[in-house]
């Protein structure tokens, strides 16, 4: 199972769209407190739509409550990663777990500074500070699918139908 480990967020709008993401592509999420906001329907209802009903998510207090027991790949998104994210290669054989980090300082250099070897950077402009998070969270998830296989995600136009654009 992929996981998306959201560490400390702050903006309710990307949690939101993170929590979209989750549901259209079937992964579970942990959100690690403290937020910058309230988890509840007046925050989150506009980004999430009602995919949040449809995905499941769990809230842990802190890290150690979030990484206690927990087993597999574990993939640290940072700026400061001193690998390419085209260098992770993604285990289908066992749980993976995408981490990324609050808005405005990412995941705790502690930690980090724990999981170098674990750690990728999204390459982007020199000069540019960050990508924002749902977007980091949509890139790494995708790639990460891409590389195990999709699964049971449908490649095919279901809602509509296949032929929807012939009978446009």
């Amino acid at each position: 199972m992929v996981n998306i480990v959201l560490f400390e967020p702050e903006i309710p709008q990307n949690t939101g769209n993170i929590m979209r993401t989750c549901s259209v592509f079937e992964m579970k999420l942990h959100l690690v407190e403290p937020f910058g906001f309230i988890l509840d329907d007046k925050h989150l209802k506009r980004s999430g739509l009602d995919y949040r009903k449809e995905m499941e998510y769990v809230v842990y207090p802190d890290w150690e409550h979030f990484i206690r027991d927990k087993k597999g790949q574990f993939v640290y998104f940072t700026r400061y990663a001193l690998k390419s994210f085209e260098e992770c290669v993604f285990d289908k054989n066992q749980d993976i777990y995408l981490v990324f980090g609050k808005e405005s300082t990412g995941i705790d250099k502690k930690i980090l500074k724990e999981h170098l070897d674990e750690c990728y950077r999204i390459p982007m402009r020199k000069d540019a500070r960050s990508l924002n998070l749902s977007n980091c969270v949509a890139i790494g998830a995708y790639e990460c699918l891409r590389q195990i296989g999709f699964g049971d995600l449908s490649p095919r136009e279901y809602i509509k139908g296949e032929d929807f654009l012939l009978k446009c």
